[in-house]
């Protein structure tokens, strides 16, 4: 059975940090891409960033320079380190795994991102 399990979501004022993690099973995790994706209240999903099996990573242009995107296949693990978090961050963060094969996505249960003061 294929799980993603996020975690590391919270309250944090604004500038400050979060890291989130998401822990894959049930999936050949090095040969997925894998990314996180965010949901505000009345706005569609959107990417956040992603990176490919390769190693290669991309962002959305509101977080370049402030979140960081990895993967520890050993640990079946990604992660999206947050900094400088804005208001505007707030939202549902959803961890993706993509089958680039299969075309076939999973994704996790979601973790609640707020940044407030």
């Amino acid at each position: 059975q294929v799980q993603l399990v996020e975690s590391g979501g919270g309250l944090v004022q604004p500038g400050g940090s979060l890291r989130l993690s998401c822990a894959a099973s049930g999936i050949i995790f090095s040969g997925h891409t894998m990314g996180w994706y965010r949901q505000a209240p009345g706005k569609q999903r959107e990417l956040v960033a992603a990176v490919t099996a390769g190693g290669n990573t991309n962002y959305a242009g509101s977080v370049k320079g402030r979140f960081t995107i990895s993967r520890d296949n050993a640990k079946n693990t990604v992660y999206l380190q947050m900094n400088s978090l804005k208001p505007e961050d707030t939202a549902v963060y959803y961890c993706n795994a993509r089958n680039t094969i299969l075309l076939k996505d999973t994704w996790g249960q979601g973790t609640q991102v707020t940044v407030s003061s």
